[in-house]
């Protein structure tokens, strides 16, 4: 807005700003964050903490409120910036939306997972008695800033982690998506999803696959911001995902168990005969490619049932379960009965 910019630029006052950054993002990238900051003559505070699944709980919010009130935040002109993974998006957002009813916030995602997933939309929240998000709100950022170079920095396996999330977009919306990640999956782990010029047969695979995923979020997301409407696609993944992620941490990271979750609802979808045999075989070719988990112990029959019941107590006593009906289309389902769920998990568990 060039009427913000101009009152920005044009007030006497210094210009402000509180970084909540992931310490392990600090170790990498803090010093330039210091120096961009103190080039540009912004006084600047930053606070470096732990983010993790484990870590991701109330305690840290108000630890982040007590440091942003020693700093004196204008909740109007200067929004707090997190810059982190998706945790530490999250755990910002939720404290940016309680100190003073609403203060502004900035995302800048550093994984694949937060960059197509956690950038998007506008939740946030921290875990609650061993329950996933179990407190947050709705308060979207002011803007996501994304830099793809930061995923340089990060293991193989959390860019494997975040194409379980980009794979979920595929399978629901975008037969396009599925077939760029089935042909160049390896390619995009090897690159880490930076844009190389000298692999001109494999296009720029990751400005596409990345521009793809997050429009399909966003046109899922955006007409129902506040989720009004309990059938939502984007759903896919994370019906017993958030039981099994809980359950086990920290051997899944939250991609591999939205993944595993996947895996077992295109079984689901082939013994309902919404999918082709040769459709379910080449949807677990493209995880294994992915190098995504496609099964794990700790997803019991028992744990599927717990799942599915919490589920239905929180979705309006409907399951509202979205499964492919063939390559990267879908529907929403309430009619699967438990002879078919427990059919699906045999043959999953046997294969």
């Amino acid at each position: 807005d060039p009427q913000q910019t101009e009152l920005a630029t044009a007030s006497k006052r210094k210009l402000r700003r509180f970084i909540v950054i992931d310490e392990v993002v600090d170790k990498l990238y803090g010093s330039k964050v210091r120096e961009y900051f103190e080039e540009n003559n912004v006084q600047h505070k930053i606070l470096a903490l732990p983010t993790t699944e484990e870590t991701k709980s109330m305690d840290l919010v108000l630890n982040i409120l007590h440091e942003v009130q020693s700093f004196s935040l204008d909740r109007r002109t200067e929004p707090i910036i997190a810059i982190g993974g998706g945790v530490c998006l999250d755990i910002v957002g939720l404290a940016a939306s309680l100190y003073r009813r609403r203060t502004p916030y900035i995302r800048v995602p550093t994984t694949l997972l937060s960059y197509v997933d956690a950038s998007v939309g506008a939740k946030n929240g921290v875990n609650f008695l061993q329950c996933k998000n179990k407190l947050g709100g709705y308060t979207p950022p002011v803007a996501s800033f994304l830099d793809r170079s930061f995923l340089l920095s990060i293991p193989r396996r959390h860019i494997s982690n975040g194409l379980g999330e980009i794979l979920k977009m595929a399978l629901m919306k975008h037969k396009g998506l599925f077939d760029l990640l089935k042909n160049h999956g390896k390619y995009l782990l090897d690159t880490k999803f930076q844009s190389c010029n000298n692999f001109a047969h494999h296009g720029d695979a990751a400005l596409q696959t990345t521009r793809i995923a997050i429009e399909t979020m966003l046109e899922e997301l955006a007409p129902n911001l506040w989720e009004d409407d309990l059938d939502r696609l984007v759903d896919f993944g994370h019906l017993i995902s958030p039981e099994l992620e809980m359950r086990v941490l920290p051997s899944l990271m939250h991609g591999e168990a939205v993944n595993v979750d996947m895996a077992f609802m295109t079984y689901v979808a082939h013994a309902r005969g919404l999918l082709a045999a040769e459709d379910k075989e080449q949807i677990l070719q493209c995880m294994r490619g992915l190098e995504l988990p496609v099964w794990h112990s700790g997803c019991s029959w028992a744990l599927i049932q717990r799942a599915l019941r919490e589920r239905l107590k929180h979705s309006g006593g409907q399951l509202r379960m979205p499964l492919p009906t063939g390559l990267g289309v879908a529907d929403i389902f309430n009619d699967t009965s438990e002879e078919t769920l427990e059919r699906a998990y045999e043959l999953w568990v046997k294969d």
